[in-house]
């Protein structure tokens, strides 16, 4: 038996039902909507109080061997040490003036002994291969760095690994056993910010993140709505079977002649004509003369 030839209240049951699961559906949805909302918020906060933040020692915020604490994420840092050239890593497949660019790590020594991974910027692919045609190197000697702090990143899900000299992220744990494993920190990088000496040529400047809040409150709000709109079109679906079925009803039930329904709808057409000269007479009486 088809919906259709289901009694109505059953039918209009089975309607209900379909409104209520898709509801629930929306307000999942729109839940995870809010919660991304609330997620870009903390973000946008967190970038708001720490970008422009006057640069502290980096033993203030990241002991040794010790992990960044969420909230000093993108808080400037003071380094003094050297650059390690010969462990240089790219980077490779990040976004950067429009094209699959390099971003440039560099292991910085510590005059503590530390080694701290410092990211100085992005350079693009060669005009004619896919890797760059140039580095800018670091500068040598003893140099004074200031850099944004930064966790590090996991590795790919793809399983995608780097040529040599090449990473497919910054995942620390991973570089460290690339460059030598002792005394590298694995609890955050370091997005460049100034560097004295200044080089004669430095890799292109990291963007400053987004303040683009996302489309995720909208989103929100727009799944509640298609729960409204939901039970609004399931009242009208019921509305307009019962105003038909009355209808339906209301021909039935009237009688001409001793016929019933269809039997009877000739004199039907008849007697609703009669009717409706009834009204016009009527309604000419009442014009004014």
């Amino acid at each position: 038996m088809s919906l259709r030839s289901a009694r109505p209240a059953a039918r209009w049951t089975v309607y209900v039902a379909v409104a209520i699961v898709f509801a629930v559906a929306c307000a999942f949805l729109s839940n995870w909507q809010f919660s991304r909302n609330a997620e870009r918020s903390r973000q946008l906060a967190l970038v708001a109080a720490n970008y422009d933040a006057a640069p502290v020692p980096l033993a203030e915020l990241l002991p040794a061997d010790g992990s960044l604490a969420p909230e000093d994420e993108w808080h400037p840092v003071t380094l003094t040490g050297t650059y390690l050239p010969d462990q240089q890593l790219l980077v490779r497949n990040r976004a950067h003036g429009g094209t699959a660019a390099f971003e440039v790590l560099v292991p910085f020594r510590l005059d503590d002994g530390r080694v701290f991974l410092v990211n100085r910027g992005w350079v693009p692919p060669g005009e004619h291969q896919a890797d760059p045609d140039a580095v800018p190197a670091p500068p040598t000697g003893e140099v004074t760095v200031v850099a944004r702090l930064k966790p590090g990143e996991p590795l790919p899900s793809s399983g995608r690994s780097a040529p040599d000299g090449q990473v497919p992220t910054i995942h620390l744990p991973l570089i460290a056993d690339i460059v030598g494993g002792a005394g590298v920190e694995a609890g955050a990088y370091g997005l460049m910010v100034t560097e004295q000496p200044a080089p004669a040529s430095a890799p292109q400047a990291l963007e400053a993140p987004s303040d683009d809040p996302g489309p995720h409150l909208s989103y929100a709000i727009q799944w509640i709505l298609f729960a409204v709109m939901g039970f609004v079109f399931i009242w009208y679906v019921i509305r307009s079977e019962r105003r038909a079925r009355l209808e339906d009803d209301e021909d039935a039930v009237e009688t001409v002649d001793g016929a019933v329904g269809p039997a009877a709808s000739p004199a039907l057409g008849a007697r609703r004509r009669d009717r409706d000269m009834q009204d016009e007479d009527a309604l000419l009486d009442r014009m004014p003369r």
